[in-house]
């Protein structure tokens, strides 16, 4: 039974820090992948690997290793998600056609980031090191 589970692979944009005030929700990586999780628990679904990447190219080993066609997927919060993350998103959803894996966008709205918030995020993300758990 193991080797028909569908394994999900969740997407999130690596954005630098210094885009916080810009666009808190492409730095807030933590959120991106809550969501896709969120997303892979009603679809029955577990996500079983998290990548974190910025501009990507869409034959990067890291996508494709150990992907099984027609068996596992990728999903990300939306597409401005994927247009950060990945070089081409044409180019990967053609790559995605060709090897028979299906990519899926949650495309729920992004949460409306506060000050409050956006310190958590900066706090998190800028002491990643000092045990600080983002809570």
């Amino acid at each position: 039974m193991g080797s028909c589970v569908v394994r999900v692979t969740a997407i999130a944009s690596l954005t630098p820090l210094e885009e916080l005030d810009a666009d808190p929700f492409l730095v807030d990586s933590r959120s991106q992948h809550a969501m896709c999780a969120r997303w892979a628990a009603e679809h029955g679904y577990v996500v079983a690997r998290e990548l974190l990447v910025r501009g990507l190219r869409p034959d990067h080993t890291v996508l494709w290793e150990g992907v099984r066609p027609g068996r596992d997927l990728f999903v990300a919060p939306s597409r401005r998600v994927l247009e950060s993350a990945l070089s081409s998103v044409e180019e990967f959803t053609a790559e995605c056609v060709r090897r028979g894996v299906r990519i899926e966008t949650v495309g729920r709205e992004e949460p409306a980031y506060d000050a409050q918030m956006k310190a958590c995020v900066h706090r998190r993300l800028s002491m990643p090191t000092a045990g600080y758990d983002g809570r």
